[in-house]
């Protein structure tokens, strides 16, 4: 389940509520079947690079914009941890990006407040970014991403950053530095519903990054395209 950015406070703990009571019943379901099973099958080489929704919980903080609201947050999704079978990725824009006009998470308080629930996690820490079709968009600068790993590399869990389709190919040389700083370190490239980019970069990126640092989160029909461009059968 991915729960991302549009969604208040109330919403976005439902579904942790929601979450747990699918888990809750996913394990009853599974202890009734034979444990191979209950493995989500894929394509070995598509899920080397892609994530598959069914394959971890993400939750996103994108419109928490008070750190008040984190830990209450946390300790519904503590409720139900014991039922939670995938790896727990917690998500917040802790930078301004490219035409980011949106507000930003207090990185320090953030993450202190989330690894005292969770210090396993993965976190998903990215920059607000906007799109403009009419304008020439510029990339994740220098300064961006270099202040990411200053914050990232005092932390001991992994990473992931969301970056924007869109802004991927402005941003090959930024992007690939900050991969190699750690190998804590992973990019999750995501999809605006209006943005304009072509599969061609997104297989620059399969080309010409570790494949087991980039995850997937594209819309239709470019995903669908993205898939047949890498020898991906795909089912109609």
């Amino acid at each position: 389940m991915v729960a991302r950015g549009g969604r208040g406070l109330g919403d976005w703990m439902k579904k942790i509520e929601q979450e747990g009571e699918r888990e809750k019943e996913r394990e009853k379901h599974l202890h009734k079947r034979d444990t191979s099973a209950g493995h989500h099958p894929h394509d070995p080489n598509w899920g080397r690079g892609q994530t598959a929704t069914e394959e971890y919980l993400s939750l996103t903080t994108n419109c928490v914009f008070s750190l008040a609201a984190v830990e209450p947050a946390m300790m519904l999704l503590e409720n139900v941890k014991g039922h939670l079978k995938r790896p727990v990725w917690i998500n917040a824009d802790i930078l301004p990006g490219p035409n980011g006009n949106s507000r930003v998470v207090d990185a320090k308080p953030f993450t202190d407040t989330v690894t005292s629930f969770f210090p396993d996690v993965t976190f998903s820490l990215g920059w607000t970014t906007g799109w403009h079709p009419e304008k020439v968009n510029e990339g994740y600068s220098w300064t961006m991403v270099k202040e990411m790993e200053y914050i990232c590399n005092q932390l001991s869990q992994p990473v992931t950053f969301p970056v924007r389709a869109a802004l991927v190919k402005q941003s090959f040389s930024q992007l690939l530095w900050l991969l190699k700083k750690s190998n804590r370190y992973s990019l999750t490239i995501w999809t605006g519903k209006n943005d304009n980019y072509s599969t061609e970069d997104l297989l620059y990126v399969r080309d010409h990054f570790d494949k087991k640092q980039v995850f997937y989160d594209i819309l239709e029909p470019q995903n669908h395209e993205f898939k047949q461009a890498i020898g991906i059968k795909v089912n109609l």
